[in-house]
């Protein structure tokens, strides 16, 4: 492990103007991907850091209903919160779906946005990972693909999936991100946060080099709704998702009034099935429907060798997911 800096910043601004001054800083936060990623080399810094003395740690519920999250709220904290637990249950299952207990009292909000993949061949640190290092290939395409790799939104570049549970729930329930840098302040729609790989695969979302996420905003809560986070997974604990989705659900008698749904475990982003929401909103939720609107989510989808199994996966933990929340 190489040497390093360590800074602890005392606001926002300090860490902000602190990072805009090296090529090779990173803000520490709960550390539980970072540091990881540091002792392998992977992530190569020379700095961090460290922000956890700013004040960031808070919940909020807006007047409107919506919820501004802290960027250092842990996701224990979030994943409990009474107002979360209530009226975003898919978010609190999402949450307490990932990981283990001890680290998701050390894992922030943030950090989770920010986690980077799970693909082997990026960590091991010397096979070709065009994230890893630009124009060297990848080696998941013709390699072994079976558990973390997508068949959504992949490129000739990389096939890695996004690994957050979070973030699929956060997609499905519409957020923004609020980031600070050293030319201000601006906010992300959720959606455009996270980049598909394309001929870039190393640049994995949409904040600047200097940018710091202080604060993930929820859209309020639909009226009358149900919602659900299902994670299918070769085992029950500490395991990523070969197949997840979040579905947020409002019924007028058997027809669906609104519907939202958001998967993981087979894209290279957490992703949202506008297309499947479209063909279900208006109609009566029958097996039939559901299954069109499962199949609708994964067109498109491109199979590798060992992931071909995740179409099928991907469209059942929709229909499963629907049938849970009208059964």
């Amino acid at each position: 492990m190489r040497a390093l800096d360590y800074i602890r910043a005392g606001s926002i601004e300090q860490a902000v103007n602190t990072h805009s001054k090296s090529q090779t800083a990173f803000f520490l936060a709960g550390g539980t991907t970072l540091l990881d990623l540091v002792k392998l080399d992977v992530m190569q810094a020379d700095q961090v850091i460290d922000v956890n003395r700013l004040s960031l740690k808070q919940i909020e519920v807006q007047k409107d209903g919506s919820v501004r999250i802290g960027a250092l709220v842990t996701n224990t904290a979030l994943a409990h919160h009474p107002y979360i637990v209530e009226h975003y249950p898919v978010l609190s299952q999402a949450l307490l779906s990932g990981a283990t207990t001890q680290l998701r009292n050390k894992a922030t909000t943030a950090g989770n946005v920010m986690q980077r993949v799970r693909c082997n061949y990026f960590r091991d640190g010397y096979s070709p990972c065009n994230k890893r290092e630009p124009g060297s290939g990848c080696a998941a395409i013709e390699g072994h693909n079976r558990g973390v790799h997508a068949v959504l939104g992949t490129s000739d570049q990389c096939i890695a999936t996004h690994p957050s549970d979070m973030c699929v729930a956060l997609s499905a329930i519409g957020a923004r991100i609020e980031v600070q840098g050293a030319k201000g302040k601006r906010s992300i729609d959720f959606l455009d946060f996270h980049l598909l790989p394309g001929s870039t695969p190393w640049k994995e979302h949409a904040l600047q080099d200097d940018e710091l996420i202080t604060h993930v905003l929820l859209d309020a809560p639909l009226a009358n709704s149900k919602s659900g986070y299902l994670k299918l997974r070769d085992r029950a604990s500490y395991q990523f998702a070969l197949a997840s989705s979040a579905v947020i659900l409002v019924m007028h008698g058997t027809t669906v009034g609104e519907v939202r749904i958001a998967m993981g475990g087979v894209g290279t982003r957490p992703w949202r099935a506008l297309e499947a929401e479209h063909a279900l909103k208006g109609v009566t939720l029958t097996p039939h429907n559901m299954e069109k609107a499962a199949a609708i989510a994964l067109q498109g989808a491109k199979p590798y060798r060992h992931n071909a199994y995740k179409i099928a996966l991907g469209q059942q933990a929709i229909v499963r997911n629907l049938s849970t929340l009208t059964a």
